[in-house]
C-alpha cells in the first residue's frame, strides 16, 4: 500500500503541531498576571502538544515516512509577525491571547481539511479526530478569556 498521500498530509500536521508548540512559548509568561488561572490549562496545551507531536511522529513512521522536525514557513511568519506587532503595541495579555485563538482557528481549521482531504487511513483518521478535539477544547478557553 503506497502510504505517500498519508505520510504527507501527517507531515504537514506535524509542522502545525511544532509550530503550535513553538507559539505556546511565545505566551509563557505574558498572560500569568491578567489571567492567572490559565497557568494550568496552559501547561495541559503544552503537555498534550507534545503527545499530539509524538503521536504524529509514530503514525508518520509506521507508514513509512520520516517526520518533519520543524514548524512551517507561514508559522515562522505568524511568529514574526506577532513579534513586530508586540515591539510596537507592547506585550499585552489580551493581543497575546487574540493570536493564540488565531492559531488555533488555523489549526482546527488544517486537522478539518486533513480529515475531508481522503488522504488518511482509518488508524490515522481516528488519532487526527482525536487531536482535532483537543485543539477545539484549547481554541474554546483562550477565546472564552479573550471576550472576557
Amino acid at each position: 500500500m503506497d502510504n505517500t498521500k498519508t505520510v504527507s498530509v501527517l507531515n504537514d500536521l506535524l509542522n502545525i503541531t511544532n509550530d503550535r508548540i513553538q507559539g505556546f512559548s511565545k505566551v509563557e509568561d505574558k498572560v500569568w498576571d491578567n489571567y492567572p488561572a490559565l497557568r494550568n490549562d496552559y501547561d495541559n496545551m503544552v503537555s498534550q502538544s507534545l503527545t499530539m507531536k509524538n503521536e504524529l511522529s509514530d503514525l508518520i513512521t509506521e507508514r513509512g515516512g520520516t517526520p518533519e522536525t520543524s514548524g512551517s514557513a507561514a508559522g515562522a511568519i505568524h511568529r514574526g509577525w506577532i513579534d513586530v506587532k508586540n515591539a510596537f503595541a507592547g506585550d499585552n495579555a489580551e493581543a497575546t491571547l487574540e493570536n493564540v485563538v488565531y492559531g488555533e482557528n488555523a489549526a482546527i481549521d488544517a486537522y478539518q481539511n486533513a480529515l475531508d482531504s481522503g488522504d488518511l487511513c482509518p488508524e490515522s483518521s481516528r488519532v487526527i479526530l482525536n487531536q482535532q478535539h483537543h485543539l477545539k477544547a484549547s481554541h474554546d478557553k483562550f477565546k472564552t478569556l479573550e471576550k472576557s
